[in-house]
């Protein structure tokens, strides 16, 4: 297109960083600009040539500003193609086409996260932006539809060098402006669901709204290509939002078993640490002091421990630090990191984050899994034991100790994937059987991997116990307290067989399975 053309750029935007520099820009490009309430009068004032949209359209804004952009004159200037029957009809009726559409939207999100009553919500809730975007971005094949002021620099380079923007732009710039607006509606739909539908606990739709937080070097496996999004509405500290102190790049898998360690401890109040290995715990322990607890966790298993994540529930401190020296460790995730620890770890090639405070624990949320052709969604486990709902089932009562310990092998368990037995005892676990066909077969292994801590050891078990063979095993070895949920038509052949070794057993009256 000829330098000496005018063309029209329609400007509306909320956010205004880079918005003036991008205005002068275009008019030395020969735009004329056409533009909204705040946007016009920051242009009007800083001496950059600017006409009002109600001068456009004839019509002032109305209705508190809530109608500005709807008219034809703007929108037939957005939609109109560049072929005749288009142009002849703009002529006809004295409207001129926009070349450039510059908007983004009203701070909805903003609004969210600053506890907003629900009439700061509502007049929160843009019409005429996404309108504009949506029109822009259909017309695509002549009209440049920008978004975000992280778009501002690419735009101008192509429209200096080119003379226009490109159609390959123009295609990617429609993308991201159809994704935005997806966005945007999510997020007003998932934050006036508990004022506009608070009944409705799984809606007949389900959208979801997450933002890139990265890249990653690869998926599973080094041939599948992966990305970590987080949720928009995230509202506690989490692995999405830890801040990298050190290490390389995370992975898929890093992600994966970082986030199992960390929402392991965050169960926990007293000072306590957690080696994952493949989405399991190989070793967990709380004890006094953050140092303690991860000697505990260590020499839970420390051949599993070896490239193992780390998760405290405490600032990683200089003792912690020392005790880390002696062992290769992947990661360590943290609310914290002490001053005087990192230099302790600085050349070790370990990964480090820090999430902040965990604070008050897990807040309610929603679990999504993802299956071929569709995810399956269900409330976050965030479930405590009731510890008034205990019934103690076999003959012989736990002590006080064996209490204890039972009810750090549950909080450990429901992190383990089923069918999933702990064996705990003096705060730390001593032997962890996960995902196995039998349950049986991960008593075995826990009371493998126990040895000779199995004796006087207490045993958790994620869902009850089908047969008696579970508790033989766990007998002959010398656990002495169980603690599963019951309800197994076989009960009373599993009380029977935790009577015949001297064991206590309670029932908890609930499962938590982890698939």
């Amino acid at each position: 297109m000829a330098a000496n053309v005018q063309r029209r750029a329609l400007i509306s935007v909320s956010d205004k960083k880079g918005l003036l520099e991008f205005a002068r820009a275009l008019v030395e490009m020969n735009y004329r600009l056409v533009s909204t309430g705040g946007t016009f009068q920051e242009l009007h004032e800083n001496g950059i040539p600017v006409e009002r949209v109600s001068d456009v359209t004839g019509f002032p804004e109305i209705l508190d500003g809530r109608v500005k952009t709807l008219h034809p004159h703007i929108h037939a200037g957005i939609l109109a193609k560049r072929d005749p029957a288009h142009q002849d009809e703009l002529r006809s009726r004295g409207i001129e086409p926009f070349s450039l559409v510059i908007v983004n939207l009203y701070p909805f999100e903003s609004a969210v996260q600053k506890s907003a009553s629900e009439q700061e919500l509502i007049e929160n809730i843009d019409i005429g932006g996404p309108s504009l975007i949506r029109a822009a971005a259909k017309n695509f094949e002549s009209v440049a539809v920008i978004i975000d002021p992280s778009q501002y620099s690419s735009v101008l380079s192509e429209l200096r060098e080119k003379g226009e923007v490109s159609p390959e732009t123009r295609k990617k710039l429609a993308w991201e402006a159809f994704s935005r607006t997806a966005e945007y509606d999510a997020i007003i739909s998932g934050s006036l669901k508990g004022i506009l539908a608070p009944e409705e606990e799984h809606p007949e739709r389900y959208v979801m709204a997450f933002r890139k937080v990265q890249a990653l070097r690869y998926g599973e496996n080094p041939y599948q290509k992966s990305a970590f999004y987080r949720d928009i509405f995230l509202n506690e500290p989490c692995i999405a939002n830890a801040r990298k102190i050190k290490g390389k790049e995370l992975s898929f898998n890093n992600i994966l078993d970082i986030n199992a360690a960390l929402e392991l401890v965050k169960d926990f109040e007293e000072p306590t640490a957690a080696i994952v290995k493949h989405m399991n715990p190989s070793g967990i322990a709380s004890a006094g002091t953050i140092s303690e607890a991860f000697t505990g966790a260590l020499g839970a298993d420390p051949l599993s421990a070896y490239g193992g994540i780390v998760a405290l529930n405490r600032e990683l401190d200089a003792e912690t630090a020392k005790a880390m020296k002696s062992i290769f460790l992947d990661s360590i995730v943290t609310p914290a990191v002490n001053s005087q620890a990192l230099p302790l770890l600085e050349k070790k090639k370990v990964m480090i984050l820090e999430t902040g405070p965990l604070g008050g624990g897990k807040l309610p949320g929603t679990d999504i899994k993802r299956v071929a052709g569709g995810i399956l969604v269900q409330s976050r486990d965030i479930s405590k034991l009731d510890l008034s709902a205990l019934k103690v089932v076999s003959e012989r009562k736990p002590t006080g100790d064996e209490m204890k310990d039972l009810i750090f092998a549950w909080k450990v368990v429901k992190h383990v994937t089923s069918n999933a037995i702990v064996l705990a005892r003096g705060g730390m676990s001593v032997g962890v059987g996960a995902g196995q066909q039998s349950r049986v077969g991960s008593v075995g292994i826990a009371v493998k991997k126990a040895g000779e801590r199995a004796k006087g050891a207490a045993m958790a078990s994620d869902a009850f116990f089908p047969f008696r063979d579970g508790i033989d095993e766990a007998g002959k070895a010398g656990v002495t307290a169980v603690i599963h949920p019951g309800g197994s038509i076989r009960d009373a052949e599993a009380i029977e067989a935790a009577n015949g070794y001297g064991m206590a057993m309670v029932t908890t009256g609930m499962r938590c399975l982890k698939h």
